[in-house]
């Protein structure tokens, strides 16, 4: 059945099309009551489904916030949307998600089409990169995100700024404290092993690169050298691989309980799949190995033995991420959320 259109509703009530529009589309400039309920019930009579960007047009406003993450399917994501669609609900928006494993290419991308949408905002969460690969797709991300801001658009980024945006008008920066925080969980862990290992993402990643400064400078205050690092994807895959590569080590070295490896993986999901490696090889943490991660997940709370973390408000940095969500928050504001060290079993010395 075909659908009914914003003619047909005009001559069933009598009106001429650009009156019928006013009333359905939201326009400021409204019919008298009499005619603008004349329209309604014709509208209603028809099955009339008023046009979502004709609505924008007349409103200046098309009530869509477009989400971009790396993975909905990670649970570090997933919390950041919940507080997204938290401020787009208070905003009476809806959200439209994009997700692109990282590449700026595919953000590029998913900008274009919002900005084509006419979303009034857009929220980009997931670690920037300073990689030699990635920075054609970054020039190309900043390109896409400046010409939307400059009609008019606000960007909301989690983290870091656009790497290679022109100027700061019309974004809005979350800040993440992920050096300092990562400074302290290493200064907490300091009498807990005998060596640490770091578990990183891929060179160049902006978000790991922070954590792994931060842990090394925080060993470096406890009068300890560094960690050795191990680069591999920032993903639950890439813990895994790492954690074989670690037991093999405990194996061969036959390392003490006094001596045994601590383990920073620089998130959550790195640290599972290292711990599951180290499972499948006969190890068990803590008496084996220590291990930490880094954001405090939900899915922790099913996690044994439960992981010491660094705890961020993962669903309150995704409502700040919103332009205009934050309590005297402007377009073109950055705000800086906190975090807590938080130790759990997963570091506690062998045998207790």
């Amino acid at each position: 059945m075909a659908a009914s259109t914003l003619t047909e509703v005009a001559r069933l009530a009598g009106v001429s099309p650009a009156t019928a529009s006013r009333v359905l589309n939201g326009s400021a400039r409204t019919p008298g009551p009499d005619i603008a309920e004349r329209v309604r019930k014709a509208a209603d009579s028809l099955g009339y489904i008023p046009n979502a960007q004709a609505q924008g047009l007349a409103k200046s406003s098309s009530g869509l916030i477009g989400l971009i993450v790396h993975d909905i399917a990670d649970p570090y994501f997933s919390a950041i949307a919940r507080g997204v669609q938290a401020a787009a609900r208070h905003q009476n928006k809806m959200v439209l998600l994009a997700t692109t494993a990282g590449s700026p290419a595919d953000e590029r991308a998913a900008v274009a089409a919002f900005a084509a949408r006419r979303a009034d905002s857009i929220v980009i969460a997931g670690s920037r990169s300073a990689r030699a690969a990635d920075r054609q797709g970054n020039a190309e991300l900043a390109a896409e995100l400046d010409r939307y801001c400059r009609n008019g658009g606000h960007v909301g980024v989690v983290g870091h700024a656009v790497v290679g945006a022109e100027s700061d008008e019309g974004y809005h920066v979350v800040e993440v404290p992920n050096e300092e925080l990562a400074a302290a969980l290493a200064r907490e862990l300091a009498s807990h092993a005998g060596a640490f290992v770091i578990i990183a993402g891929p060179e160049g990643l902006l978000t790991s690169d922070d954590r792994v400064r931060g842990f090394q400078r925080g060993l470096a205050d406890a009068g300890l050298p560094p960690a050795d690092v191990l680069h591999t994807g920032f993903d639950r895959t890439g813990g895994y691989e790492a954690g074989l590569e670690l037991a093999a080590r405990i194996g061969e070295s036959g390392e003490s309980s006094k001596s045994r490896l601590c383990i920073f993986a620089v998130n959550d999901v790195m640290a599972i799949g290292a711990t599951a490696a180290l499972r499948s090889k006969g190890l068990r943490i803590p008496r084996d190995a220590a291990i930490a991660g880094f954001d405090d997940i939900e899915t922790l709370r099913d996690f044994r033995p439960t992981l010491s973390t660094v705890r961020l408000p993962l669903e309150e940095i995704g409502r700040l991420a919103v332009p205009g969500a934050g309590t005297g928050q402007t377009a073109a504001a950055t705000v800086e959320v906190k975090g807590e060290v938080t130790l759990r079993r997963s570091t506690e010395p062998a045998g207790e």
